[in-house]
């Protein structure tokens, strides 16, 4: 049986993933870890060293589920949304980088 609080939107998952992403500190920490990703990839990319792709995941989600165990005090949505999550780690990012979302409130 399906839960009544189950989220059934991209819509509306967004809006709760930006509650759970209300502090400065967590928003920088995944800007960061993003940010890495992307620095690895373009790196491998340059370099043809596919072995540092394995930095991904580590960069990604560990600053991401170290803000949220220091700074938010709450579960990461990954493990109950994990595509809409991985999702909206990179929307929360490119919008953060050209102002539509604010490091603080």
């Amino acid at each position: 049986m399906e839960s009544p609080n189950k989220i059934k939107t991209y819509k509306e998952f967004y809006q709760f993933y930006l509650t759970e992403h209300s502090k400065p500190l967590t928003r920088a920490f995944h800007f960061l870890g993003i940010l890495l990703v992307f620095a690895v990839i373009f790196y491998v990319l340059q370099s043809g060293k596919e072995r540092f792709l394995w930095y991904c995941p580590i960069f990604g989600y560990g600053f991401a589920w170290f803000s949220h165990a220091v700074f938010e005090r709450n579960t990461p949505s990954t493990f109950k949304y994990p595509i809409w999550s991985l999702t909206s780690d990179f929307r929360l990012f490119f919008e953060l980088l050209i102002g539509k979302q604010k490091f603080s409130k």
